[in-house]
């Protein structure tokens, strides 16, 4: 079964075109890392500096800390940390979003 999870993320100020233009094209390595760790999704959209994902993955703590020891994840963190008001070292046990309601 899949896990559907949101996170909530916010840019620094005036980040917002670095930060687009980075994710225009993402590496084959971060991306085979990605998918290895589980993940079959993950979509982001972005209003001002506020970041909205939507992650689909097998195992959301298993991918997390599979991806805190992976070099590439690592720097593409370092990368990230440039950007964000708060970085992921995914060293953390978080969990996403609570969700609130959905539409049967």
């Amino acid at each position: 079964m899949t896990q559907k999870i949101a996170l909530h993320t916010r840019l620094l100020p005036g980040k917002e075109a670095d930060y687009d233009s980075v994710h225009a094209t993402i590496g084959g390595d971060l991306d085979a890392a990605l998918r290895t760790a589980g993940v079959t999704s993950w979509n982001i959209w972005r209003s001002g500096r506020e970041l909205f994902h939507v992650v689909e993955v097998a195992d959301y703590q298993a991918m997390r800390k599979e991806l805190a020891l992976n070099p590439v994840n690592i720097a593409w963190q370092a990368v990230m940390s440039e950007l964000l008001e708060v970085e992921d070292d995914y060293s953390g046990d978080d969990m996403g979003l609570a969700k609130v309601w959905e539409l049967p």
